[in-house]
């Protein structure tokens, strides 16, 4: 941990150390551009004092012929000044939309189930009748005789099954709470005659509270449970058969009862399945949209600055003194004097409030 805040320390003083030699050498740079720019004015200046002085020493030479004096005169210049102004910015703010979102919501359909119902079906039972048969007499011969026997076949019964169900009971409990009393009570006084009372006094209160417990409760579900069936099943037995004397013997006659038999048949039940069903829910998404934001932006505006020069003006009584002023007019112009305040300057247009500014000179002369 030690070492890494070493590194952290030693970083920032390199950045630190670095910009100290930066903006030194920015210092040096911009002392080196002055000192060029400074030399430059004073070159110029020294040009005009070159011509100021040949301009002093012919006004001296030709001071007896062409008198005249010097005169200053406020001048106006043209320069800029940054200025801002207001413009627009297209920004983006958030919006909300409303989307529609699928959903699956359970539900009931209704479908048809296979189920065995009970019913009654008309059947015949095969039954034995005593009966008197011709026989012959004591000749008995081998012979076979289909007979039906009684035989247990099991099936499934519907019954009745005990179970317990969940469900819900609401029980109440007390509980205590704090009730204000309002107004003052009178507590009685002491023995110096003060008399107290309370205020904001609370009373204890008994409610009762619902509550739900869960509970089981006995139900009924319908079960099949197997039972055996009396049913007959085909089979043959080996009797003996009487032959060459006819007796009347006993003997049984197959008749046919009608009975009824329980049976289930194939039936269709209505039930009600859980299912889902496709529906559209409503909900917010956030979009952006384009928007204007107030900005400031900077922007150059057109200024006229005062300036003094220096202007030589004739006697106005001396012709050759104007003749030779004109002359010395011009050298002095080929020697680089600018006179500005001969051109006539264009009134400002302001673009931020959209008026136009008079120049100084339009307005001193009216």
């Amino acid at each position: 941990m030690k070492s890494r805040w070493s590194f952290v320390i030693a970083f920032y003083c390199s950045i630190y150390l670095a910009q100290l030699v930066y903006g030194k050498a920015v210092l040096d740079q911009n002392a080196e551009e002055s000192q060029s720019s400074n030399s430059q004015v004073i070159q110029q200046r020294i040009g005009f004092d070159v011509i100021d002085d040949h301009h002093h020493s012919h006004h001296h030479y030709h001071e007896d012929h062409d008198p005249g004096f010097w005169k200053k005169k406020l001048i106006w210049k043209e320069g800029w000044k940054k200025i801002w102004k207001p413009s627009k910015k297209q920004i983006w703010k958030p919006s909300w939309k409303q989307i529609w979102k699928p959903i699956w919501v359970p539900t009931k359909v209704p479908v048809w189930r296979d189920v065995q119902v009970p019913a009654w079906k008309q059947i015949f039972k095969p039954v034995w009748q005593p009966i008197k048969v011709p026989a012959w007499k004591e000749i008995q011969v081998p012979d076979w005789k289909r007979i039906w026997v009684p035989v247990w076949k099991e099936v499934k019964v519907e019954a009745w099954k005990e179970i317990q169900v969940p469900a819900w009971k609401q029980y109440w409990l007390p509980e205590r709470i704090k009730v204000g009393i309002p107004g003052e009570k009178y507590l009685g006084q002491d023995h110096h005659g003060w008399e107290y009372t309370s205020h904001d006094l609370w009373k204890s209160k008994i409610v009762w509270k619902s509550h739900w417990k869960k509970i089981w409760k006995p139900a009924k579900k319908q079960i099949w449970v197997p039972k055996k069936k009396l049913d007959w099943r085909e089979d043959w037995k080996q009797i003996w058969r009487p032959e060459k004397k006819q007796i009347w013997v006993d003997s049984k006659k197959l008749v046919w009862k009608e009975a009824w038999k329980q049976i289930y048949k194939h039936s269709k039940k209505l039930d009600y399945e859980d299912s889902k069903r496709l529906e559209w829910k409503s909900a917010w998404k956030q979009t952006w949209i384009p928007g204007w934001k107030e900005i400031w932006v900077p922007a150059w505006k057109k200024i006229w600055r005062p300036v003094w020069i220096s202007e030589w003006f004739p006697s106005p009584d001396h012709h050759d003194h104007i003749h030779h002023d004109h002359i010395h007019h011009d050298h002095v112009v080929s020697h680089d004097w600018d006179r500005k305040d001969t051109e006539i300057k264009p009134p400002l247009i302001d673009k931020s409030s959209s008026k136009s500014i008079i120049h100084p000179e339009e307005q001193k002369s009216s």
